[in-house]
């Protein structure tokens, strides 16, 4: 028998983190630039390698077993060191100071742990992060007057809200994450018969909020706020308890929550996108590798 230790294929382990991150296969296929047999193929191929099963399939999506759980930890090692040995070679070294200005919306409940991956790879490099609303972060970097190099922001992709931004000028931007907006409350919420449907929101300040409250206007859809929170975390809160409903993109909801298009006669809503701001008067190459980075790395 072969006791021979076998080399893991960098390639698969980078399939394994996205299906990972993904949630599901076809998911992780859009990430990839694949299609979906052929991320299929590749999983197949590294729990052949193993011997384990490394995800249990099913209608929701992907989940990892324990096994797939212990070597996602090794996989993201392996591949942060490859990073890293290939930006050696080619002269990279991230250091000194980076603002960063980043919509709550993104990813909420991992946005630290991304942060410390960015950290962790660039241990000379100081971020400074704040949480912004994207309307502000597109605003101040158009103007030259915002005082951070590389923001993260989200736009509804409603064809009638592209006015918005179609005089921005003074940065350039990356689309790097699209998602859609769903509506949705706690598995026990049901909308009282014959009353008005209760909605948790946040101030009118934030664009998204403003534009769920035109739809449903526009729906002709009776509501009233049941619940103000002051942030999406509070938001997420208001929604688990079962105060009502909301809308939220894709990676903003709390695990714990339903969609309830079909059940309240909602509206359908359109997708969002994320994307990464960089200011012309930035730092190009740390604002460049750190902008690929946090693509990478969502």
């Amino acid at each position: 028998m072969d006791k021979r230790v076998r080399r893991f294929d960098l390639e698969l382990l980078n399939t394994l983190a996205a299906v990972a991150d993904a949630g599901s296969l076809s998911a992780a296929a859009a990430r990839l630039y694949r299609s979906q047999s052929a991320v299929s193929e590749q999983i197949r191929k590294l729990e052949e390698s193993c011997g384990l099963a490394l995800f249990v399939r099913g209608k929701k999506g992907a989940s990892l077993t324990p096994a797939g759980a212990r070597l996602l930890e090794h996989a993201r090692r392996l591949l942060d060191l490859n990073d890293r040995a290939y930006r050696d070679m080619q002269g990279l070294s991230l250091a000194g100071d980076l603002r960063l200005a980043i919509t709550d919306y993104f990813r909420p409940a991992d946005i630290a742990a991304v942060l410390k991956r960015l950290g962790d790879q660039y241990p000379s490099l100081r971020l400074h992060v704040s949480i912004r609303k994207s309307a502000l972060i597109e605003r101040d970097a158009g103007s030259g007057t915002g005082d951070f190099d590389l923001g993260l922001s989200m736009r509804v992709m409603d064809p009638e809200l592209r006015w918005q931004n179609a005089n921005a000028v003074g940065f350039s931007s990356v689309v790097f994450r699209r998602e859609p907006l769903v509506w949705i409350a706690a598995p026990s919420f049901a909308r009282p018969t014959g009353q008005s449907l209760p909605l948790v929101a946040l101030p009118d300040t934030c664009s998204l909020q403003r534009y769920m409250l035109a739809r449903l206007d526009q729906a002709g859809v009776d509501y009233f706020i049941a619940h103000s929170a002051s942030g999406v975390a509070g938001l997420q809160s208001a929604l688990s308890a079962g105060l009502g409903v909301s809308c939220l993109n894709a990676s903003a909801a709390p695990p714990d929550v339903v969609p309830v298009n079909a059940a309240c006669r909602l509206p359908k809503m359109p997708d969002v996108e994320f994307s990464l701001v960089v200011q012309k008067s930035a730092d190009g190459t740390l604002a460049d590798e750190v902008a690929r980075l946090l693509a990478a790395l969502s």
